[in-house]
């Protein structure tokens, strides 16, 4: 099985020209207004139309409501959603039914008394994204360049595919995949120039180990 990459935080057409050139399979959109990658509807409908035919296109939100959700989804064409605020299993099977759409859940892992959370966010979704836990009062749920300690997933069986997120950096993405036994990645700030841009060269490099990950494995 090839190590499948999403590139989260894309602001830029360029941006995802880079994530289509270098073979990601998903493409991450962040309607958050805190996070300086937020997209309002309209910039992401403009970038989500010039997505490549074959590259999955995410839409992150957190805590969203249904009115949100609705417009979100009328203005832009998206392939899946990313939970990741506190939405309960209950919350995810309704967005399912209600949208058609196959959902990821974020889970915020610091330790092992966080691992039980995974299966009860395994009842209901298609996917987890497996990210560090932000800091105490930290104004972003993820997204902040942490990492958490990637032995902890050695072993385990999560029961619904996963993508493994938090302190990713083309340096370290072999290593986390040898650790963890990830056959998905999801990378933002380590492959930015700057906050909400994107460098290209970072991108392929990142596309770069986790392919030479798949050779090793």
């Amino acid at each position: 099985m090839t190590v499948r990459v999403k590139i989260c935080g894309l602001t830029r057409p360029a941006d995802l020209a880079a994530v289509a050139a270098a073979g990601a399979t998903y493409a991450g959109f962040v309607h958050f207004p805190k996070s300086p990658r937020h997209l309002d509807a309209a910039a992401l409908a403009a970038l989500a139309v010039e997505a490549p035919p074959g590259l999955c296109k995410v839409l992150l939100t957190v805590d969203a409501d249904d009115a949100l959700l609705d417009a979100l989804l009328e203005a832009a064409p998206i392939d899946m959603l990313q939970l990741h605020g506190r939405e309960s299993p209950e919350r995810v099977a309704a967005l399912r039914a209600r949208h058609g759409l196959p959902v990821m859940k974020a889970v915020g892992v610091a330790d092992e008394t966080d691992l039980p959370a995974l299966a009860e966010a395994a009842r209901a979704a298609d996917q987890l994204l497996i990210d560090a836990k932000p800091p105490r009062g930290a104004a972003l749920p993820g997204g902040n360049g942490l990492a958490f300690d990637w032995r902890l997933l050695s072993g385990r069986r999560i029961g619904v595919p996963w993508m493994l997120a938090g302190g990713l950096t083309p340096e370290n993405a072999a290593e986390a995949v040898r650790l963890t036994g990830a056959r998905q990645l999801d990378v933002s700030s380590g492959v930015e120039a700057r906050p909400a841009e994107k460098d290209p060269a970072r991108i392929g490099a990142f596309l770069a180990a986790a392919s030479e990950a798949d050779a090793a494995a």
